[in-house]
């Protein structure tokens, strides 16, 4: 695994996950949140997003974590060899996304959220773009990722147990050939 993307709900792990992975594997981890979010949970002008993305996807190995636009994730699930899709029942997502928002308003955490942002203000319409992104964005990324180009390149992780499993199978292959080539060190993704 060279060039990895992942995408799922908020709350979902997969920031933490994709340092994992670079720091097995050795990549450098790119988030989307950081380049799209400014200081005041100001969007950032979709062209610098779209550079910053085009100047990450341009590298030979990476881990990109985060949604951005439709056309940027085309772009990254086409430039990847693996795709990870973090998607946990969205009871999960609100639960670990609740508890990141109170680790980080207390400072357990310094992670999250993105440069000069707050994270408790911004908790409720967190909690309302969640639901939305479960009901309405998730159903067009699962018909976007079982398109015959991408299908074979997805790793589908459903529960935090599936999660850690697979996590922790990439870190004990160590970066081995097996999975510097792609392959899932657990045998096939459970969409596959």
């Amino acid at each position: 695994m060279d060039r990895i993307a992942i995408v799922g709900n908020a709350g979902g792990g997969k920031s933490v996950l994709a340092r994992a992975l670079g720091e097995a594997l050795g990549l450098p981890v790119h988030t989307v949140d950081d380049v799209q979010w400014r200081p005041g949970w100001t969007r950032a002008p979709l062209d610098e997003v779209a550079a910053a993305h085009a100047a990450w996807l341009v590298g030979p190995r990476w881990v990109i974590d985060g949604w951005g636009s439709w056309e940027l994730m085309a772009e990254r699930f086409a430039a990847a060899d693996t795709i990870v899709l973090v998607d946990f029942p969205l009871r999960v997502h609100y639960r670990w996304a609740i508890k990141r928002q109170l680790e980080c308003a207390v400072g357990l955490r310094r992670d999250w959220p993105p440069p000069g942002c707050a994270a408790l203000p911004i908790t409720r319409e967190l909690l309302r773009l969640m639901k939305r992104v479960h009901l309405e964005m998730r159903p067009r990324l699962v018909v976007l990722l079982d398109e015959p180009k991408l299908r074979e390149k997805v790793v589908t992780l459903r529960s935090p147990r599936e999660l850690r499993r697979w996590r922790d199978g990439v870190r004990d292959a160590g970066g081995r050939s097996a999975v510097r080539r792609g392959r899932d060190p657990l045998g096939p993704a459970t969409n596959r």
